[in-house]
């Protein structure tokens, strides 16, 4: 039994995995597949690359970004007596097959299909803790008659920096050889391209890439023009119609990996090979691998042990609505995009991508908090350690060259102490303020505290005359490039922003006995909050921005780009604007933002180049954050609207963003209906409702932390678990199961009353209460690791 099923597919029964019943499918469809250090992407073509720690600095095999033909792959050609040709993963001989499914799963993809009379099956995995791929093909013959086919595999080397825009330059210094005793290909390579105390192109590729296989090869190949032939093409290479392969190894070649095996199958007989491709620390440890993976027995064994780990990583937080969309993100895809793509592989095919984004992945870290708050704890000590001893931090830096880029945008720097903070809502580990990490200028570091007030110091530094924060080369939105680059444009989005760090962080200034700091950043807020709702605001919402010259942008007297989601959602999250300012902006949003993809990130888009504004008006009308739904600061309307009430709004905004909803018109949607997109196409654009830059994207941690702890409620404090609902009327109520603090709560909520927010009681452990005076959640306390607690909540009016 399948779920939300289309044209092309459905998520299966259990929703753990997404079956795919056509290769063409409107856009490439692909799982990315990572255990933290070795990944790859696939295809439900068979299209796809694979990396070991960064996916553009240390890439394993050759691709190219093209999301029509997704010709770049590393494949299994198959062909018979007959001199019929196809691929075990469709690409990229493109035979028409009989039959044909891809089962994305967690951990791992399936391609199964039937063709001339032969089934088969690649499985494709990464075994947890260990740096290579494995590939199980199961081959059956299905026909009446005995056959005999070859078998060969094909991977081109990359090793090193992507993409390989100058490939007659690197082949030059890469080294293959073939063990005709193991039967492993080696490749190895004498030039990386990180700068070193010797200078740049001076340092060896310290790895050792490997490709091998269970059976004994029959023949190999290591140089692309003996086994494509000159002039031919991975469609049809030369080497598969030769009895043997042309056994060629060494230097001075366009380096590829290439193993041939025979194999001969009586009428129903099934066998099975499994290959592993690689990159280990030494040519040692690359046969080890080589022979530990493709023993018998050891793909089962390693697969068992991916989907054991999975469930550890998916199963400490589940819920059961009557959204069964939202089930399915929840509880399975949202968890998994974040991880596997966004944190750990941090690279998908429409941003190959590889380093860290210091605002980028500290965000995505905050769903780990209900998972294993441990990882988030590492994800705030590692951006602390790529802050500099002025509180400033790179942009984004690059892991094994360490390489980043530091500049003037605004905001940063503040994500530390805000992702900090929410830390200690789930942890209370208050002694992570004293962990000492060092800046990239001073190894002498300081306390995590410290690091923290530095960050919002400075920021507290960069304020106009006025007193508005400078936006300088952007804020949260880098598209907004141009605006502040003399340093005197403003934002008031990081108004906002500031002033709900500054209301967080002035509490634990005080619990530390830094009563003067927390004085001060109060005092800040006050202010800052008075001249965010004076000078900040447009008549009837908030403004976006100020230029260098002064000009108001964000703003109705504008002509293009008059009113921008961000200012009027963070007004209210971070409570700048209360009461009647805070429903009337909100009204703005559901009035003239929200469209039926979801809210607009600004509206109208605009048309004309604005080069005091920056490259974010040189998309193209309609796409991405020039009037698209940019769907990461899309989820920020979701919490808002839950602060304010408004249950039905919200869960409507998160089922507008919800890609299962937005898949079931995939010819328009084009983008892959089970993890998020980065941006849908607005109005102005003439493919209304595209999505695209999936699985690379922020959104997927915010739309999971939007629908837990806003919609259901369910969020951590540092007393205990707030349940604090607010959902839409017609519920009957839901259930959610989590641990907080080593307890694990079963939390079922009742909406006899059919109202939108608002506790009227609630029970722990059979045990009675009451919200607190003018509380709208029920606060359950922090019990002590290791029970079992039942929560009952009641909605209804008190």
């Amino acid at each position: 039994m399948s779920t939300f099923k289309t044209r092309y597919g459905a998520f299966s029964r259990d929703g753990a995995e997404y079956v795919i019943t056509s290769p063409r499918t409107p856009r490439p469809w692909i799982n990315v597949i990572s255990n933290g250090d070795y990944g790859f992407t696939v295809s439900q073509a068979g299209g796809g690359y694979s990396w070991r720690a960064h996916a553009q600095l240390n890439r394993l095999t050759r691709w190219e970004q093209d999301m029509i033909r997704d010709a770049w792959g590393k494949f299994i050609y198959l062909s018979d007596e007959r001199g019929r040709l196809w691929s075990a993963g469709w690409k990229p001989v493109c035979a028409e097959p009989d039959r044909y499914r891809c089962r994305h799963g967690i951990g791992y993809s399936v391609i199964e299909s039937t063709n001339y009379g032969v089934e088969t099956e690649l499985l494709v995995f990464v075994p947890e803790g260990a740096p290579l791929e494995v590939w199980r093909l199961r081959v059956r013959n299905v026909a009446r008659a005995r056959k005999t086919l070859n078998l060969c595999s094909y991977v081109e080397w990359g090793l090193g920096q992507a993409p390989d825009w100058h490939r007659e330059f690197h082949r030059s210094f890469i080294e293959t050889t073939f063990d005709p005793r193991t039967g492993v290909l080696y490749a190895a390579k004498r030039l990386w391209e990180v700068p070193t105390e010797r200078g740049h192109w001076n340092t060896e590729w310290p790895y050792t890439a490997f490709h091998s296989s269970s059976l004994p090869p029959v023949s190999f190949d290591a140089d692309r023009e003996s086994f494509l032939g000159m002039y031919g093409s991975v469609e049809r290479p030369a080497g598969v119609s030769m009895k043997r392969l042309k056994g060629r190894s060494g230097n001075w070649l366009d380096p590829c990996a290439a193993l041939h095996h025979r194999m001969t199958l009586r009428p129903g007989e099934e066998k099975e090979i499994v290959y592993t491709l690689g990159c280990a620390d030494s040519r040692n440890q690359a046969a080890e691998l080589a022979a530990a993976y493709t023993a018998t027995g050891a793909a089962e064994r390693a697969l068992g042990a991916v989907t054991a780990a999975w469930r550890t990583r998916l199963d400490p937080v589940s819920v059961k609505t009557p959204d069964a969309s939202m089930d399915l993100m929840e509880n399975i895809w949202l968890k998994y995009q974040a991880i596997s793509g966004r944190m750990w592989g941090r690279t998908a095919y429409y941003q190959t991508g590889g380093a860290f984004g210091f605002r980028d992945q500290l965000q995505d870290s905050l769903l780990w908090l209900p998972i294993d708050p441990g990882q988030t704890k590492q994800q705030i000590l590692l951006h602390a350690r790529h802050q500099f001893a002025d509180g400033s931090v790179y942009h984004w830096w690059h892991p094994l060259s360490e390489v980043g880029l530091r500049n003037k945008i605004s905001d940063n720097l503040l994500w530390l102490p805000f992702v900090l903070h929410a830390y200690l809502q789930e942890t209370a580990d208050f002694a992570i303020l004293d962990a000492r990490e060092p800046f990239v200028d001073d190894p002498a570091g300081a306390t995590l505290y410290d690091h923290c007030v530095r960050a919002i110091d400075r920021a507290l530094g960069r304020f106009s005359e006025r007193g508005l924060p400078l936006i300088g080369e952007g804020d949260w939105n880098d598209g907004l490039s141009a605006v502040g680059l003399d340093m005197k444009g403003e934002s008031v989005w990081l108004g906002h922003f500031i002033h709900r760090v500054l209301l967080d962080f002035a509490p634990l200034s005080a619990r530390r006995g830094d009563a003067e700091r927390a004085g001060r950043y109060d005092t800040r807020a006050a202010t800052l909050r008075e001249k965010l709702n004076t000078l900040g605001w447009d008549g009837r919402y908030y403004f976006g921005a100020t230029k260098d010259s002064g000009e108001k942008i964000g703003s109705s007297t504008n002509p293009e780009g008059k009113v921008w989601l961000n200012p009027q959602t963070w007004a209210i999250i971070a409570g700048v604007a209360g009461g009647e300012r805070a429903e009337a902006v909100f009204d703005v949003v559901e009035n003239e933002l929200e469209v039926e993809i979801g809210p607009l990130l600004l509206h109208p888009a605009y048309a004309t180049p604005d080069r005091f504004i920056g490259y974010l008006t040189r998309y193209s009308p309609g796409m991405r954050e020039n009037g698209g739904v940019y769907t990461h600061g899309a989820t920020w309307a979701v919490v808002a609207a839950t602060i304010l009430g408004r249950g039905t709004s919200a869960h409507r905004m998160y089922s507008r963003l919800n890609p299962v909803n937005r898949g079931k018109d995939p010819d328009r949607y084009c983008a892959e209906p089970y993890v998020t997109a980065g941006n849908i196409e607005g109005p102005e654009s003439p493919f209304f409702g595209r999505g695209g830059w999936t699985w690379y994207s922020g959104s997927a941690a915010w739309l999971f932390r939007a629908g837990l702890e806003y919609i259901l409620g369910v969020r951590p404090s540092i007393p205990g678990l707030i349940v604090d609902p607010c959902i839409p009327g017609g519920w009957e109520g839901f259930t959610v199961r989590r641990t907080f603090r080593g307890a694990a709560y079963s939390i079922e909520v009742r909406n006899p009353s059919r109202v939108e927010c608002g506790v009227r009681e609630f029970t722990v452990d059979g045990e009675r209460r009451s919200p607190g005076e003018g509380a709208r959640g029920a606060l359950i306390p922090a019990f002590p690791p290791g029970g079992e607690h039942t929560v009952v909540v009641t909605l209804g009016r008190k």
